[in-house]
This record gives structure tokens, C-alpha cells and sequence, in this order.
């Protein structure tokens, strides 16, 4: 049977809105939000992956599980990397980069591209949405996904590029990108041990390191487009989506 290790990096230091993992929605916070969205999917362990004592206390406190890492990763992914090769949990096939700060992630979305994962026998995927709203085509702070053909429900085709660019001017297989990445662990592995690239440093994106090194990585089609809390706006905007929701 394929075992799944849901991994969530999440720093205190966060350059546009620090302390952003402890914000509360609905008394519980976002960073224990997350948590309990990734135990809903019900696909494996879920730990997260900190460099603050803060998190690590608030997670347990609020029934999760979480490991302290470095302060110096430059990337979430290296962290996860350095919470498997601590946790040393055995027999781990696929390793599930959940972001630490989409509170309102769809459960059915992370079952999604695990599912994907195992039936494609794929090295690495992620996930997109459709663009319901054009603006996001030019907003360079929202990632976007370029995929060699049309995504359909069931599809996992590869990605062609990832950019923060205006793209209004292209209408082909663009898609919002949701930074949810899983990995088999071997590639996890092979991943970490390439330098930073100059594309990927330029353009704050990480999965363009893998693309760089060649290495293929498939999109599933999300049902929607989480909201990522970067600034207070994003927070007080997906603070009253959620409060309304109770």
C-alpha cells in the first residue's frame, strides 16, 4: 500500500506579514487551520514542519503534530526536506507539500492530486485552478501555470512554466497556480541537492529549479482557488469568508 507523509513548512518571519501563522480565524490558528484541512484528507500523517517555538506550541496545543527545523532554509521545500530526514519515518512513498498559510484549502483537492499522484506513478505534481477572474492574468504577486494541453477533470499533463508575468495577452492552458506540491521521495531527495537557479532566484518561484534540472512536473485540476494569506488584506479578507461560514 502507498504511504503518503503530509508535510507543512511554516516560519514565523514571514517578510510582508510576520507572524502570520498565529493570526486567529474562528479562535484557531491559521497554521492549525491548515493542519486540521491536511488530517480531514485522511491520506496520511500530517506534521508541521517550523523554525519557531510559537508554531510548534500552538500546533500541539491545538491537537497537531510539529517538528522544529532550521531558521536558514531559503525555501519551504528544503525545510520539509529536513523535517522527513528527522521525523525518519519508514517506508514514506510520496511526501505532500501542503502550504502553511491557505487555511481554507479544499480537503478534496489534497485527496486529488495524492490520488493523481499514485495512479500516474508521477515524480511530481501540483495543482491548479481554473481563472474565473481576468485581473489575475496581470497581477504579478498571483503565480500562474502554464500546461502543454487543456486541464481536464481527470488529467495530470505537465507543466510548461510557472510566472508572476502578465500573461493577458496569451489565452492558452493558463491556470492559477495553488503551490500544493507532492513529491515521490526519491525526487524530494534529487530536488534538494540542486543549487538555487538564477530563473528561480529572479523569479521567487521554486518549482522552476525542478524545471530548470529537467525535471517533469504534473498539474491536477483543483476544484477552486484558495485564498493565500500574504497581506493583512488577504487575512481580513479570508477571516470573514470562513467566520461567515460558521
Amino acid at each position: 500500500m502507498t504511504k503518503t507523509l503530509i508535510l507543512i513548512p511554516s516560519r514565523i518571519a514571514a517578510t510582508r506579514l510576520p507572524g502570520k501563522p498565529l493570526l486567529k480565524i474562528n479562535n484557531l490558528s491559521i497554521i492549525s487551520h491548515v493542519f486540521k484541512r491536511a488530517e480531514e484528507a485522511n491520506i496520511g500523517e500530517v506534521v508541521v514542519a517550523t523554525d519557531s517555538q510559537k508554531i510548534l506550541k500552538d500546533v500541539i496545543k491545538n491537537g497537531g503534530r510539529a517538528i522544529l527545523t532550521n531558521k536558514d532554509h531559503k525555501t519551504g521545500t528544503d525545510r520539509i526536506y529536513e523535517a522527513y530526514e528527522k521525523l525518519n519515518i519508514k517506508g514514506i512513498d510520496y511526501i505532500l507539500n501542503l502550504q502553511g498559510d491557505e487555511p481554507d484549502i479544499n480537503k478534496d483537492d489534497i485527496i486529488k492530486l495524492n490520488n493523481q499522484m499514485i495512479s500516474h506513478d508521477a515524480k511530481l505534481g501540483t495543482l491548479a485552478a481554473k481563472i474565473q477572474d481576468k485581473k489575475i492574468l496581470n497581477n504579478k504577486d498571483i503565480v500562474k501555470v502554464i500546461t502543454e494541453r487543456n486541464l481536464e477533470k481527470n488529467d495530470f499533463p505537465t507543466a510548461l512554466n510557472f510566472t508572476r508575468n502578465d500573461l493577458s495577452k496569451d489565452n492558452k492552458n493558463i491556470y492559477h497556480h495553488i503551490g500544493i506540491y507532492s513529491y515521490k521521495t526519491s525526487i524530494l531527495e534529487k530536488f534538494v541537492k540542486f543549487n538555487q537557479t538564477k530563473n528561480e532566484k529572479e523569479n521567487k518561484l521554486e518549482q522552476l529549479r525542478a524545471l530548470d534540472n529537467k525535471l517533469k512536473i504534473n498539474v491536477a485540476l483543483a476544484k477552486f482557488s484558495p485564498i493565500g494569506v500574504d497581506t493583512m488584506e488577504d487575512y481580513l479578507a479570508i477571516k470573514k469568508i470562513m467566520e461567515y461560514k460558521i
